[in-house]
C-alpha cells in the first residue's frame, strides 16, 4: 500500500508539473502595461460599440449593429483575466464554439467578430486590454443562507 501511494503521488506530481511544459506553454508570456485611456481611443477606433456596449462609453456617429449587443465590463463572479481578453481580441472563436447562441457565429461556428489581427497594433491590442480590463470589477459570492430548521 506503501508503494501504491508512492507511485500514485510521483504520476500526479509528474502530471501537475509537466502541464506547463512545452512549445505551447503560457510560461514566460508577458506584455508591457498599457495606458487605459490610448485603450478608451482604440475602442473607440476599432468601432468596437457597432456590437458591444460599455457601461460610461458612447459614440452617436457608430453604426450598431441590429442582431449583436454583446455588454463588456460590469461585474462578474470570476475574475476576467488579462490573458482571456487578449485571446478575446486576437481569436474570438477560441472559445466561442461551445456556445449555443447561433446569431452571433457564421454557419461555420466561427465568431462574426471581425479579427482585426492585421490592422491592430500591439501597443493598440496592450492599451485596449488595459482598458477593457479596467471596466471589470469582481463580484462577491453571496452564499446562500438557509434558515435552520430544529429536528
Amino acid at each position: 500500500m506503501k508503494y501504491f501511494l508512492l507511485s500514485l503521488f510521483i504520476v500526479m506530481s509528474l502530471t501537475l508539473f509537466s502541464c506547463d511544459e512545452g512549445v505551447d506553454s503560457p510560461r514566460g508570456f508577458s506584455l508591457p502595461k498599457g495606458s487605459i485611456e490610448a485603450g478608451k481611443i482604440v475602442f473607440l477606433k476599432y468601432k468596437c460599440l457597432a456590437c458591444h456596449t460599455l457601461k460610461g462609453i458612447e459614440d452617436t456617429s457608430i453604426a450598431k449593429q441590429q442582431t449583436i449587443f454583446i455588454a463588456l465590463g460590469g461585474k462578474k463572479t470570476k475574475i476576467v483575466t488579462y490573458a482571456e481578453l487578449v485571446t478575446s481580441i486576437i481569436n474570438p472563436s477560441h472559445k466561442f464554439s461551445n456556445l449555443e447562441l447561433p446569431e452571433f457565429r457564421t454557419p461555420q461556428g466561427e465568431s462574426k467578430m471581425k479579427v482585426f489581427n492585421d490592422e491592430m497594433t500591439v501597443t493598440e491590442l496592450i492599451d485596449l486590454v488595459s482598458f477593457l480590463q479596467a471596466n471589470y470589477s469582481l463580484k462577491p459570492y453571496q452564499q446562500t443562507r438557509y434558515q435552520y430548521y430544529p429536528h
